[in-house]
């Protein structure tokens, strides 16, 4: 079986340097992930797009956070900008699915066309009173139920456009208190409320091709983030019944201590299937890269089956989709 490099990496421009190029056909990554000092123009993006894919030796899954909102990497006045997922929701109303649905084949769309064929969406935490700013507007609503039914016209929607979600902050960020980006948050929630609310629209989901782990701690599991942690991988992998690709969250955000090549040996070993790496230098690259490897063979065969939901996308007219999407909500759908 021929087995991919278990990793998900970054370029530090808008086209890749002779020593990125060299790194990346030397531990060809699973994929890449774009961020905003990787935006230009679409011909530029496009041309990254093969950039990497050549530098990997074969059609490497690119992804991007374009959740909409505050997170979107692609932005106006090229592309489309958004209102936050849960102002849109609520925005919506009872079409509230139906306008998802539209918001997501529209950017899938947008994607597609730059050489883009994965997306970190849907992004199914359930909120509480306490949640954290930096999440909280991007959830999808307040209820467990109604967000399930939100993710799935996500993934439909993207899905439809050619394009892979990807589910996070799986099992469940919605009761963290802090930002993971900047420290580690700690979830003292019982084990059955933590299953019946958090957990649940990742059940509903579990068959979405990739998904995102949380780097939060659930006490009542472990002492470890659930990104290093194999109780809770356990809990994702049985409990929750999600057995398609796992990514980590950027093993560099500072929730999570210690050397990278440390952290990606013990996601890895906790049962991760491929380390997220967002943020760093080249040579930052090349220690995750080479201390995450190359997939297991039961990683490869997830990663297979994820590329098994490529499609061409569907015969759609887009304008009267936007047409479509401006008669649920009004004109200021788009921001």
């Amino acid at each position: 079986m021929n087995r991919f490099g278990a990793t998900i990496l970054d370029a530090s421009g808008h086209r890749l340097g002779a020593e990125e190029k060299a790194l990346f056909r030397d531990v060809r990554p699973f994929g890449f992930i774009l961020f905003a000092r990787n935006i230009d123009t679409p011909d530029q993006i496009r041309a990254l797009c093969d950039d990497f894919r050549e530098a990997a030796g074969h059609e490497a899954v690119i992804t991007i956070d374009q959740e909409g909102g505050r997170v979107q990497r692609l932005r106006g006045p090229i592309w489309r900008d958004w209102l936050p997922p849960l102002n849109f929701v609520q925005a919506a109303g009872e079409s509230a699915a139906e306008a998802m649905y539209i918001r997501f084949r529209l950017i899938a769309h947008e994607l597609h066309a730059l050489g883009i064929d994965s997306n970190c969406a849907p992004m199914v935490d359930v909120p509480g009173p306490d949640t954290h700013e930096f999440l909280y507007n991007r959830c999808y609503g307040t209820d467990a139920r109604a967000i399930s039914l939100m993710g799935q016209a996500v993934n439909d929607g993207m899905l439809a456009g050619g394009v892979l979600p990807v589910i996070k902050h799986i099992p469940g960020h919605g009761r963290a208190t802090a930002d993971s980006h900047f420290e580690l948050p700690h979830v003292n929630a019982s084990r059955e409320d933590l299953d019946r609310v958090d957990f649940a629209p990742f059940k509903a989901l579990r068959d979405t091709p990739m998904g995102m782990t949380a780097h939060v701690v659930y006490e009542a599991f472990d002492t470890a983030p659930a990104t290093l942690s194999a109780p809770m991988m356990h809990v994702i992998r049985v409990d929750i019944g999600f057995d398609n690709l796992i990514m980590t969250d950027d093993i560099s955000m500072k929730a999570l201590r210690g050397n990278l090549g440390d952290l990606s040996r013990s996601a890895i070993t906790a049962g991760c299937d491929v380390i997220l790496h967002c943020n760093g230098t080249l040579a930052e690259r090349s220690e995750v890269a080479q201390a995450a490897g190359e997939m297991t063979e039961q990683a490869t065969r997830r990663a297979l089956r994820a590329l098994s939901y490529r499609q061409r996308p569907d015969d759609i007219d887009i304008p009267a989709l936007d047409a479509q999407l401006k008669a649920l909500l009004g004109e200021g759908v788009h921001g």
